[in-house]
């Protein structure tokens, strides 16, 4: 495996690991906050994550290169309130989406078309995860404070089929 690609496929590995965290973290803030809908939406994207790392190991390895299990940083223990934590998390998507702009870019100035189709998948995954952030954020900021419609908004999440696309996404 070219070591240019398996440096930032490493990268790579580290913040799809990040990212897991940080949706655990944003899962039990909600549950203890009494938002039991958002922390199940957080605890499946937290595995949907997970198993994007685990995508990456896998492929890493079967190429003849090296997967190293990083170390994590300490995600937020605290959040202001839920738009804060879908800011936040919209933030932190683009960031992600940044870094798989730049895997593909590697990809490309190393002419590793069979790890550039591998990751076309992830920009695809990112496009998805972007926009479900920007809607879950837009209906927040619509709500604004009021008690009933978060109420509504925790109880939709918890009945959505949102979380069952980042399940049907690891089949």
């Amino acid at each position: 495996m070219n070591p240019h690609v398996e440096s930032a496929l490493n990268d790579q590995v580290q913040k799809e690991a990040s990212s897991s965290q940080f949706y655990l973290a944003m899962a039990s803030w909600a549950e203890s906050n009494g938002l039991n809908g958002t922390a199940k939406f957080m605890y499946q994207h937290s595995d949907e994550e997970r198993f994007h790392m685990l995508k990456l190991i896998h492929f890493i390895n079967e190429r003849g290169g090296k997967a190293l299990i990083p170390s994590i940083e300490q995600p937020p223990k605290e959040f202001r309130d839920l738009e804060n934590v879908f800011e936040l998390l919209l933030a932190h998507e683009i960031s992600v989406t940044e870094s798989i702009n730049n895997l593909v870019d590697i990809c490309l100035q190393q002419k590793d078309y069979t790890t550039h189709n591998f990751v076309q998948w992830y920009v695809s995954e990112q496009l998805e995860e972007e926009a479900l952030a920007r809607t879950v954020l837009d209906k927040l900021r619509l709500i604004g404070g009021d008690k009933g419609g978060m109420y509504m908004f925790d109880r939709d999440l918890e009945n959505s089929s949102i979380g069952g696309a980042a399940q049907q996404a690891q089949q």
